[in-house]
């Protein structure tokens, strides 16, 4: 499996302007690699989609800033294995598969949504 080396360049795989550490090809990180670990969030700062909070803060070169409420009808969460953009509360509202493809996400997300999005 293709995976990034930098976690400074846009990913151009994705659609969406993306970076992290070792991505592979449906969003796995270098931090996050199960089976599961298929979507990337955009981080209000910089409007850019991440794999995880660890990425943006080895990539991004400035504090991260949650995804604001005011703006959870603008997609920001990506799906690796299809690439549909979701908002937030359509992830949240989930049941933890793609609504377009039915992948599966990460239910252990659900720990640490305060690190991407700002309490609905």
């Amino acid at each position: 499996m293709t995976r990034t080396t930098t976690a400074t360049a846009l990913d151009d795989r994705f659609g969406v302007p993306l970076r992290g550490v070792g991505v592979d090809a449906e969003t796995r990180c270098a931090h996050y690699d199960g089976p599961l670990d298929v979507i990337a969030l955009r981080f209000g700062c910089c409007g850019v989609f991440y794999p995880c909070h660890r990425c943006h803060d080895e990539a991004a070169g400035h504090v991260a800033e949650v995804w604001p409420r005011a703006r959870f009808d603008e997609p920001s969460v990506l799906c690796g294995a299809c690439r549909a953009t979701l908002t937030w509360p359509a992830y949240l509202g989930s049941g933890h598969a793609c609504p377009a493809c039915g992948a599966g996400f990460n239910p252990g997300c659900a720990v640490h949504h305060d690190r991407y999005a700002e309490s609905a």
